[in-house]
């Protein structure tokens, strides 16, 4: 049993969920789950036999139809139509990957002992995240705000025999999943269909995925940079400790720290430099890359705070017997953050391009684009082009989405997060960002055997050899896209020890 992670009341961060979904964990409940989630639900069942009395979402209708009392024989038809009716999402299919994480998140979220759902419908969650079950779900659809909708009615459509899912390689329809393990269809009881629905799942899935991922770009972009700077024969001194610690901005610090880690013992670095000056993109690598590492753990705290909390509605309260309904499904932390996120990540792609754009300029003692033979060569004139497109992009992508809220549900769910979109743009961004930093560290490398035969540190020349083993130096012109596909998966292989994140 040491491979697995059982679901607890102990505090998930973004690393535990990395190292659970790193080390292909499998899940369980703890004992004091599964005595949550029983407890609340005799509670509620106790509460049904006795009470007639409308409660939202549990024996009502939904949204604006709130005001239409259920008898109690339909409530488990109820809560069925409820997954049903909600299964409208469209667009891209989300990976697989952040499908388990929504199905961890999700299951962590049931296991406070707030939200009424039975013990079975948990323990079947676990069986498709335990046997890589991954549910078709769409990326669009959510407005973020009644919980993500949509989305996690598509998760939910296999717990009743409904839906598509991915198993073994395959899609195909849930029931023929259910007939391979001999499994029953769960019967939704009140409450539980509202229970997997609400909540902030879809995402706060993206936005685990983001920061696993951020914490990896932005020891790159400071590794990549310092590269560059090293390639640009750019100078030591706005690295210095000393400014820093009269502006102790921590990310600030951190990656002035950093840089001055990366060139230690190197020969490019100290040799009489023959301007006064570097540009911005270079000189300014502590302030702008350590704003981003500042918004990036800020946002890191948020989502932290949203996977340890229960966001469906209504919420069930044993010890003070009440059954409250509020608006923990409402995403607005988390839209806010994900376009914080969002703009702190475009930024780091931002300043990677003028670093390659100030690579290719001629300057400095390197050719013209980074070949010899300009003219004959275009050599790496293109790729900042493409660089330029995509940071054009991603400032698109970083428009806040949370400025924006639609009216919904016949005005009852009248101001919304929009944090879904939110969510799905910081990927995208995220992603463009890989690719950015992909075409600084082809330039950089390039222009760095212009530089020879001086030596950088021995770390940045161990990180060059092993690049240079899958992409070569470009001595007259090839098809460059190969190199930026190669490129790519070298960043994706690179593995940093968490101590240096």
């Amino acid at each position: 049993m040491d491979n697995f992670h059982y679901i607890s009341s102990e505090t998930l961060t973004i690393e535990s969920v990395q190292e659970i979904h790193s080390q292909g964990k499998k899940l369980a409940l703890s004992e004091e789950a599964t005595v949550n989630i029983e407890k609340c639900r005799n509670y509620l069942d106790q509460k049904m036999l006795t009470h007639s009395d409308p409660i939202y979402g549990i024996n009502t209708g939904f949204g604006s139809l709130y005001n239409i009392k259920i008898s109690n024989e339909n409530l488990s038809q109820l809560q069925e139509n409820l997954v049903k009716s909600h299964a409208c999402g469209t667009g891209e299919e989300v990976s697989q990957e952040i499908v388990k994480l929504m199905l961890l998140l999700k299951i962590q979220s049931l296991s406070y002992g707030h939200s009424g759902v039975q013990l079975e419908t948990v323990n079947r969650l676990i069986d498709f995240y335990n046997n890589d079950i991954f549910p078709v779900i769409y990326s669009q659809g959510s407005l973020g705000a009644s919980g993500d909708l949509a989305p996690l009615a598509h998760l939910s459509l296999p717990l009743i025999g409904e839906g598509l899912v991915y198993f073994q390689d395959k899609k195909v329809h849930a029931s023929e999943v259910l007939a391979h393990f001999g499994w029953k269809k769960i019967i939704l009881k009140s409450k539980e269909g509202l229970a997997l629905l609400n909540g902030t799942q879809f995402m706060s899935a993206f936005g685990v995925a983001v920061l696993i991922k951020s914490a990896k770009y932005s020891y790159m972009a400071d590794l990549i940079g310092t590269i560059s700077l090293e390639a640009f024969d750019g100078r030591i001194e706005p690295f210095n400790e000393l400014i820093h610690y009269i502006r102790p901005h921590k990310g600030q610090i951190i990656t002035a720290q950093r840089v001055t880690a990366f060139l230690e013992d190197s020969e490019i670095i100290v040799q009489p430099k023959q301007h006064v000056q570097d540009p911005y993109s270079f000189r300014c690598m502590p302030q702008v890359h350590g704003a981003s590492k500042d918004a990036i753990d800020y946002v890191k705290k948020v989502f932290k705070t949203e996977i340890n909390s229960v966001t469906d509605n209504p919420n069930i309260f044993i010890e003070t017997d009440q059954i409250i309904s509020g608006g923990n499904f409402h995403g607005q932390p988390l839209a806010i953050s994900l376009d914080f996120l969002a703009i702190a990540l475009a930024e780091l792609g931002s300043i990677s391009e003028r670093r390659t754009y100030q690579l290719i300029s001629g300057l400095r003692n390197l050719p013209a684009f980074l070949v010899d033979n300009p003219g004959l060569n275009s050599g790496f004139m293109i790729p900042q082009y493409t660089a330029a497109s995509i940071v054009s992009q991603n400032k698109q992508y970083a428009t806040p989405a949370s400025i924006d809220s639609i009216v919904s549900s016949n005005g009852q769910e009248d101001h919304v997060s929009m944090g879904a979109n939110a969510a799905t743009k910081a990927l995208k961004i995220i992603e463009n960002l890989e690719t950015i930093l992909a075409i600084e560290l082809m330039n950089a490398s390039q222009a760095m055997e212009f530089r020879r035969p001086l030596q950088s540190s021995p770390f940045i020349e161990m990180f060059l050899k092993s690049y240079h083993e899958e992409v070569s130096f470009v001595k007259e012109d090839r098809i460059l896209h190969d190199d930026i596909m190669k490129t790519i998966a070298f960043l994706r292989s690179f593995q940093i020890d968490e101590a240096e994140l």
